[in-house]
């Protein structure tokens, strides 16, 4: 299958998915330095994915694509401090945690084919 379009890529999929999650789960946190610093990691997923493929050079995409995959390490290190302090319960932090992972590893498979 020939991607013809970013919202083509299932990371960038999985990805804004994991955005979503996280917008809602942070929508009420009055921590403003710990939801912005969530929050634009997250958003940094799927925007990197995006950029880097409409750059249109394999080497560029590839490039953008491990600023993705190191967001999604941020995201889960943000989500473990958001768990202890209390910002998130066990239940939601598993299904981000895992959505991240999920993300993380479809980008690795992408950035493996490149």
């Amino acid at each position: 299958m020939t991607i013809e379009k970013f919202e083509d890529i299932i990371s960038w999929q999985k990805g804004k998915e994991l955005t979503v999650l996280a917008y809602r789960l942070f929508k009420n946190n009055r921590d403003y330095s710990y939801k912005d610093q969530i929050l634009r990691a997250v958003v940094s997923i799927c925007n990197n994915i995006a950029e880097g493929f409409e750059r249109r050079s394999n080497k560029e995409f590839q490039q953008f694509l491990f600023i993705a995959k190191g967001s999604c390490a941020e995201v889960r290190s943000m989500l473990y401090v958001g768990l202890e302090l209390g910002y998130v319960t066990q239940s939601d932090f598993k299904i981000a945690y895992n959505l991240s992972l999920e993300v993380s590893k479809l980008i690795s498979g992408l950035i493996k084919t490149l």
